[in-house]
C-alpha cells in the first residue's frame, strides 16, 4: 500500500474553495476515499499591526498561496486523474509526475494555517503621494509622485512630468528608489 503525501495543485485564482468542494464531491462520488486525506486551501487569520497596535481589530482570513490547493493523497493513476480532471484545476506542480512536499514544508504550512507561526506582513516602503526617483528603464533619472501601488505584482504607477504634462508611468518596485 502506498503512503499518502501532500501535493500542490495549481487552480484558477479566486476559485480555490470551489475546487476544494468539487474535489471532495468527486472523491465521494467515485468512492476513492481510501486514496485521499485532507484537501486544504492554505489560509491563515492575519492581524495587521502598526507600532505594536492592532490596526484592524478582527483578524481576517487571508490565503497564504493564492491559486493553489494542497491535496493529501496516494499517488495513483486514478487519484491523479480525479484531481487533474476537476474543473478549474490547471495542473499539479512538478510536471508530468507530481512531486510531493517535504514533511518540513507541510509542517510549516500547517503551523501557519493553525496560527502557531506568525506570518510577517511585509510592509511596503512606498506610499501614495510620496516622491520617488526612477532608477531603471527609459525614464531613469526622472522624479515622480506615486499615484497607486499594487503590492501583489510589486508595481507602482508614478506620475511623471513629461513635456510639461503629468503622465502615468507603470514601474516595478525595483525601478524606483525613495
Amino acid at each position: 500500500m502506498l503512503m499518502k503525501r501532500w501535493y500542490v495543485v495549481q487552480v484558477y485564482p479566486g476559485y480555490e474553495e470551489f475546487v476544494k468542494k468539487d474535489v471532495l464531491k468527486r472523491i465521494a462520488e467515485v468512492g476513492l476515499e481510501s486514496f485521499f486525506g485532507q484537501v486544504l486551501v492554505p489560509s491563515a487569520k492575519l492581524k495587521q499591526f502598526f507600532d505594536g497596535v492592532d490596526i484592524k481589530g478582527d483578524a481576517e482570513q487571508q490565503q497564504l498561496f493564492p491559486g493553489y490547493l494542497l491535496v493529501e493523497m496516494e499517488l495513483a493513476p486514478q487519484s491523479i486523474r480525479l484531481v487533474a480532471a476537476t474543473p478549474r484545476v490547471v495542473r499539479f506542480l512538478g510536471g508530468v509526475e507530481p512531486v510531493p512536499l517535504s514533511v518540513k514544508e507541510v509542517d510549516r504550512i500547517v503551523s501557519q494555517v493553525e496560527g502557531r507561526v506568525v506570518v510577517p506582513v511585509r510592509r511596503s516602503e512606498f506610499e501614495v503621494g510620496r516622491e520617488v526617483e526612477i532608477c531603471g528603464g527609459p525614464f531613469a533619472g526622472f522624479v515622480g509622485i506615486i499615484d497607486s501601488i499594487n503590492e501583489n505584482s510589486e508595481r507602482l504607477t508614478v506620475m511623471v512630468s513629461i513635456f510639461g504634462r503629468m503622465t502615468p508611468v507603470d514601474l516595478g518596485f525595483d525601478q524606483v528608489k525613495r
